[in-house]
């Protein structure tokens, strides 16, 4: 596979993550955008360590099954690290990802890489799928994605994945708030295709899942460890229940 000539948003958000799974042309784009708006570094962890914290918590709470949409880089305190034994399945629809993705969990015999949309469930090869499809109840962790499915796409998506899993299992979930409207050249970068919303219609959007009590909140706000990261609220997110 050759070498990709443009910027990847997952190798960028590795880059922010201080990590060196990126190429010179992720880190043009990324200070690129970072001129035009500002504190992705600390955004992005903070939608990291909210992950992280969500995953602990599902895993506390006996499930053992993931299955991760849009996974970009597995490094820097992802799913796998968070449920050390817990059986793994990272997707994404972006090749190289997913090959570089998948030489960096070679050696986890619970954690497998491939190939998936997170708007066409049976389009992931089903003998990967059914390493967490097993009848267990499965937490699908569904973050970074929202802003790029208009609001049809993403209600068939989260409709199908409710459909797809057993009572009892879990979605991690995010939202992309209104953030950027006051950086217009930042909006422009990210295309006509990015969806911005207001909280008020987070809830909506999930259609038949329900949320946990802790609602939907500003990332950083999500039971936090300490004092919660002083960010701007750009995600909000929380967890949400298949009864």
């Amino acid at each position: 596979m050759t070498e990709p000539d443009a910027p990847s948003t997952a190798r960028m958000i590795d880059y922010w993550l201080g990590g060196s799974d990126h190429l010179p042309v992720d880190v043009a784009a990324a200070q690129a955008f970072e001129s035009a708006y500002g504190p992705c570094a600390d955004i992005f962890r903070s939608l990291r360590a909210f992950s992280g914290r969500a995953v602990r918590h599902l895993a506390a709470e006996g499930i053992d099954r993931f299955l991760v949409f849009g996974a970009g880089i597995p490094t820097r305190g992802n799913v796998h690290e968070n449920a050390p034994g817990a059986r793994v399945l990272y997707t994404d629809i972006d090749p190289h990802i997913v090959a570089a993705g998948g030489s960096l969990v070679a050696g986890h015999p619970d954690v497998a890489y491939t190939l998936g949309d997170a708007t066409d469930l049976d389009g992931i090869d089903p003998d990967a799928r059914a390493r967490v499809l097993d009848g267990s109840p499965v937490a699908l962790v569904f973050l970074g994605l929202a802003a790029f499915l208009d609001d049809a796409t993403l209600a068939r998506a989260l409709d199908a994945m409710h459909d797809a899993v057993p009572d009892g299992s879990r979605l991690a979930f995010d939202f992309d708030s209104t953030e950027l409207e006051s950086f217009p050249q930042a909006l422009a970068m990210m295309g006509p295709g990015f969806h911005m919303r207001a909280p008020a219609r987070f809830a909506d959007l999930l259609g038949p899942w329900s949320t946990t009590s802790d609602g939907i909140v500003p990332v950083a706000l999500w039971r936090p460890d300490g004092d919660p990261e002083q960010v701007p609220d750009a995600f909000w997110g929380g967890l949400a229940t298949k009864p």
